[in-house]
């Protein structure tokens, strides 16, 4: 049976489980799988969980969610070189916004621009945004569209959003899966016939890597992520990440999303606080994730 965690320690553990999948899986990044895991003796955390933070912040200086501060907080981390690893679409957002394109406009575009970073850094939006909601599907989109102009790169985003908010819910169970629950919310699109492929196969995660790929491509990441998480059910946080991992290809993202996922269910209690403490910065993800659970447990409390 699983124990009932409040919104906050949910909050938390979502910031704080993405943050040590993050951490773990930099150490692993790009190589192929199946790997053969063991916890890295120094880790340190790339712009997956550097950008969730920054959206955390962003949020709470605005008391919402508002794509433009939100893109003003990426371009002050970027220039502050605060922002580590980022991928080619990230990263020429972040030099468009440093230029002073307008937020809407700096969004990479194209084949290439269906990457992950959009879903990677979701996560703080599912406590404050409905994502069945229309105008709050508008918000994520726009979100979503500061470093990717793509509908699939949304559609990822959107399936993270659905599978955070299944567990707040409470929805989720070991038996209603994160990949079920996001398909049925999910427009048509390549990233929801993945997750309907997944829904079918009964592999170990690497072998359902190896099959269907583990790239930083949208359609690889995001269902990977909530197929390796689903394995919350039965094991403890950091046996979810250490097996995400085995998969190889884009780690760091991958285990970050299904971090968020597996640390929304066991909350903040089910992330080992001496784990944490062995990421480089660790103290200070720990203060953030703390801050915005507050803020979003302030926020839940108003008429």
């Amino acid at each position: 049976m699983f124990a009932s965690p409040d919104l906050k320690s949910r909050v938390a553990g979502c910031l704080l489980g993405g943050a040590l999948g993050d951490a773990w899986g930099s150490a692993y990044e790009g190589r192929t799988g199946p790997i053969s895991f063991h916890v890295p003796e120094r880790s340190a955390l790339s712009d997956d969980t550097e950008l969730t933070l920054a959206t955390c912040e962003a949020i709470i200086e605005s008391d919402c969610v508002e794509p433009a501060n939100v893109a003003s907080h990426f371009v002050r981390w970027f220039r502050a070189g605060r922002i580590h690893g980022m991928g080619s679409s990230t990263y020429k957002a972040m030099r468009d916004l440093a230029a002073g394109t307008h937020w809407a406009l700096a969004g990479a575009r194209g084949e290439y621009a269906a990457g992950s970073g959009a879903a990677m850094r979701i996560a703080p939006l599912a406590f404050l945004l409905d994502p069945v909601n229309p105008d709050h599907r508008v918000i994520i989109r726009d979100v979503c569209r500061i470093t990717h102009h793509s509908d699939e790169a949304y559609v990822g985003a959107l399936a993270v959003l659905l599978a955070i908010r299944s567990v707040v819910a409470g929805s989720w169970s070991p038996q209603t899966t994160f990949l079920a629950l996001a398909r049925d919310n999910l427009p048509d699109s390549a990233v929801r016939d993945r997750i309907g492929q997944l829904m079918q196969a009964q592999l170990p995660a690497s072998d359902v890597a190896s099959r269907f790929g583990a790239s930083g491509h949208v359609v690889d990441t995001v269902p990977l992520a909530l197929y390796c998480a689903q394995s919350i059910a039965s094991n403890n946080l950091a046996d979810v990440l250490a097996m995400t991992i085995t998969c190889g290809g884009d780690t760091d993202t991958i285990a970050s999303i299904a971090g968020q996922l597996a640390g929304t269910v066991v909350g903040v209690a089910g992330v080992p606080s001496d784990l944490l403490a062995a990421i480089h910065s660790g103290d200070n993800v720990v203060a953030a994730a703390h801050q915005f659970a507050d803020f979003v447990c302030n926020r839940s409390r108003q008429p």
